[in-house]
């Protein structure tokens, strides 16, 4: 993406690759010690496999399993096409770079400026469309937990299938023009806001929801006459749940916003220029993301692990 810098496509025409499989301190006259992660391509190109097939699963399950067409569903659907995008994206790329390296394929310059600028769209489009979905999920969880009886009202298919709409509207306008205009300070600061923004909506209900549980995990157990009605198993799994599910999100999309946010406060700083230096680990850590979210979101539904063995099975 635009934010690390030079194009990574075009880069491997004008330099050659200096990755090392070490952690290295990078140095010059002027810059202090810097820890630098070199990140290989290939290592790009395996995870953007791995997370390829994953949500491939993901989104032929759902599409194969009647009982799986609810909205909960379709959105988890969605956050599986958005890690898609993602995935494809990097693999592409990583491809394509191993390949320039080798000497296998020769392209020029504006060839290749264009692959990059499309490739940059469809990671922003990912991640935009990705967080909205996150926070989409979380939204859905908490009415179904606070508006049982009502749910099905409110969450209706046509509703969902508008808000899926706008979401994928809103992710490729905003991405496009957040490519376009990349070298604008607005452009950082607005990604990072919308990362906090969802973060926060994400701590606030699910917090809320854990808080709602123990409660009614504590009145049970007075109806009960327990001589304990804290279930305190009970609560530290849900807390042990909820820190799993922000620490991981925050894990895997902390640092690539806050080398954004760096961007802003302190483009010419050393210190910010040692962060600067890992956007390619960062990177990394976003794609993680897309591996991680079908186990968190994905698998731990029966039903869809029933589906998903009868898939991987060729059972159609």
């Amino acid at each position: 993406m635009p934010v690390q810098g030079p194009q990574r496509l075009l880069g491997v025409l004008n330099s050659t690759p200096s990755a090392t499989p070490h952690l290295r301190l990078a140095t010059n006259q002027t810059e202090p010690q810097c820890l630098e992660v070199p990140i290989p391509d290939g290592l790009f190109l395996s995870l953007g496999l791995v997370s390829l097939v994953e949500n491939v699963l993901v989104v032929a399950a759902i599409a194969r399993n009647r009982n799986l067409h609810a909205p909960m569903y379709f959105l988890i659907c969605c956050l599986a096409a958005s890690d898609l995008l993602v995935s494809v994206s990097n693999v592409l790329e990583a491809a394509v770079m191993l390949l320039l390296e080798a000497g296998a394929l020769a392209a020029p310059a504006a060839v290749l400026q264009q692959l990059d600028a499309a490739i940059d769209v469809l990671v922003c489009v990912s991640m935009v469309s990705s967080l909205c979905f996150l926070g989409a999920i979380a939204v859905d969880r908490y009415i179904s937990i606070f508006y049982a009886l009502r749910y099905h009202s409110i969450v209706t298919r046509p509703r969902v299938w508008r808000a899926i709409a706008a979401v994928w509207v809103a992710s490729v306008i905003s991405s496009t023009l957040f490519i376009t205009y990349y070298d604008h300070t607005a452009v950082p600061l607005c990604l990072v806001s919308f990362f906090v923004a969802m973060l926060a909506l994400m701590a606030v209900l699910y917090t809320h929801m854990l808080t709602r549980a123990c409660q009614h995990a504590r009145g049970i157990a007075r109806l009960h006459q327990r001589r304990r009605p804290t279930p305190q198993g009970s609560s530290l799994k849900g807390a042990a749940t909820l820190t799993l599910l922000l620490g991981i999100f925050f894990l895997c999309w902390g640092p690539f916003f806050l080398h954004l946010s760096l961007i802003v406060l302190c483009p010419q700083h050393p210190t910010c220029g040692c962060v600067f230096k890992n956007s390619n680990l960062f990177l990394v850590l976003s794609m993680c993301n897309a591996i991680v979210d079908p186990l968190i979101y994905a698998f731990r539904s029966q039903e869809l692990r029933k589906t998903l063995r009868e898939v991987v099975l060729c059972c159609w």
